[in-house]
C-alpha cells in the first residue's frame, strides 16, 4: 500500500491550571501526525505554541501542505529542507522516525547507537502564584529530586524564598520565561544563587538579552525562547550557560540531535525540555536526554488524562518509552 499521512488533532485537560508569566491555560491542545506505509504507521505529536506565532489552525495547516511529499517518501533528510523549524515538522519528524523503528524491528536508540536508554530524573512544573499558593504546591511534591518552578514578575524574591523554605532538600530550576525585568535582573540573580537554585531559565525577552553578556552570573543562566536550532547557539555564547532543546522548536528528533552535539562542542550544559504535551510528545525527548544535565519532561504528569500506553512514571523518573507508544 502507498504511504500516507493522517492529522489528528486532541485536547487532553490538565489537572488544575498551568500557570506561567505570560498567561493560564487548562487543557493541552495537540496535533498528532500519523505515517502509515504497507499497514505499520508511525506516529508522531507536536504542541502549537503562540509565542512563535503557531495556532493549531497554522500547523495542521503546514503539515497539510507537506503531506504530498511525506506521501511520496520524502527522506529525513530531505525533510528538513523542505519544512522550517517548529512545531509541524516535528510531528511528521517524529513519526517518520517511529514509522522507520517499527518497520525495521530496530528501535530509535539502537539506530543511534545509544546504550540502553535509562530512568531519568525529571523536574515537575510548580505554576506560577501567589507565594504561599507556590509554596503549598512545592510543600505537595517536597519529596521530588528536582522542581522547575515558574516565576516572572517584577518582584519574585518572595516567591523564591517561600518556595525553597518549602522544599528544603529538592534541587530548584526557577524559569522567568522572559519576565524579569532588566531593573531586578541582578537582585533576582542574587537571590537565586542565595536560595541554592540551580539554573535560572530565560529571565530576559529573546532578542533583549545583552544585559546577560555583561553581569556576573552566580548561578547557571538557561536559554529558552532564545534559542531554536543549532544555527542560534554561535551567538549565544557571551549571554547563556545553558540551552533548552525542545522537539517543538527545533522541529523534530533529526535537528535536535544536532543541535546536541554543537551545544556540547560549544561547551554548554542542555537542558531537555518540553511543552504541556502527552507521553507520545516527550518520548522522543527521553532518548534524546540521556546524558544531558537537566531534564524537563514533565508534560504527562500535569494532565488529568495522558495517552494509552504512556510512558511510566514513578515519582521523579521517567522511564524509557515502550515499542507501543513510540520508537
Amino acid at each position: 500500500m502507498p504511504r500516507s499521512l493522517e492529522i489528528r488533532t486532541d485536547s487532553f485537560p490538565i489537572a488544575g491550571t498551568f500557570t506561567i508569566s505570560r498567561g493560564a491555560k487548562t487543557s493541552a491542545e495537540v496535533i498528532a501526525c500519523i505515517v502509515t506505509e504497507n499497514g505499520v504507521s508511525g506516529w508522531g505529536e507536536c504542541v502549537p505554541y503562540r509565542r512563535y506565532g503557531e495556532t493549531m489552525e497554522s500547523v495542521a495547516a503546514q503539515i497539510e501542505a507537506a503531506k504530498p511529499l511525506v506521501e511520496a517518501g520524502i527522506s529525513l533528510a530531505d525533510l528538513q529542507r523542505a519544512m522550517p523549524p517548529g512545531a509541524a515538522r516535528n510531528a511528521v519528524d517524529c513519526a517518520l522516525w517511529d514509522l522507520r523503528a517499527k518497520q525495521s524491528g530496530t528501535s530509535v536508540a539502537a539506530t543511534l547507537g545509544l546504550s540502553e536508554p535509562r530512568p531519568l530524573t525529571t523536574a515537575y512544573t510548580i505554576s506560577l502564584g501567589e507565594p504561599d499558593v507556590m509554596a503549598e504546591q512545592a510543600r505537595a511534591n517536597a519529596g521530588r529530586a528536582l522542581l522547575k518552578v515558574k516565576v516572572g514578575t517584577g518582584d519574585d524574591e518572595s516567591r523564591i524564598r517561600a518556595v525553597r523554605a518549602a522544599a528544603p532538600d529538592a534541587a530548584i530550576i526557577l524559569d522567568a520565561n522572559e519576565g524579569w525585568p532588566e531593573a531586578t535582573l541582578e537582585h533576582h540573580l542574587r537571590v537565586s544563587a542565595e536560595a541554592g537554585v540551580a539554573l535560572v531559565e530565560q529571565p530576559l525577552p529573546a532578542g533583549k538579552d545583552e544585559m546577560l553578556a555583561v553581569i556576573d552570573h552566580p548561578l547557571l543562566i538557561c536559554a529558552d525562547e532564545s534559542v531554536h536550532h543549532a544555527g542560534d547557539l554561535a551567538s549565544l555564547r557571551d549571554r547563556y550557560d545553558a540551552i533548552n532543546i525542545k522537539l517543538d522548536k527545533t522541529g523534530g528528533l533529526t535537528e535536535a540531535l544536532v543541535m546536541k552535539r554543537e551545544a556540547q562542542r560549544l561547551g554548554f550544559k542542555i537542558m531537555l525540555g518540553c511543552m504541556v504535551g502527552t507521553s507520545l510528545a516527550m518520548a522522543p525527548a527521553v532518548l534524546l536526554a540521556q546524558d544531558v544535565e537537566f531534564v524537563d519532561l514533565d508534560g504527562p504528569l500535569l494532565l488529568a488524562r495522558d495517552r494509552e500506553p504512556g510512558l511510566r512514571y514513578t515519582a521523579s523518573l521517567v522511564w524509557p518509552p515502550e515499542a507501543s507508544l513510540w520508537g
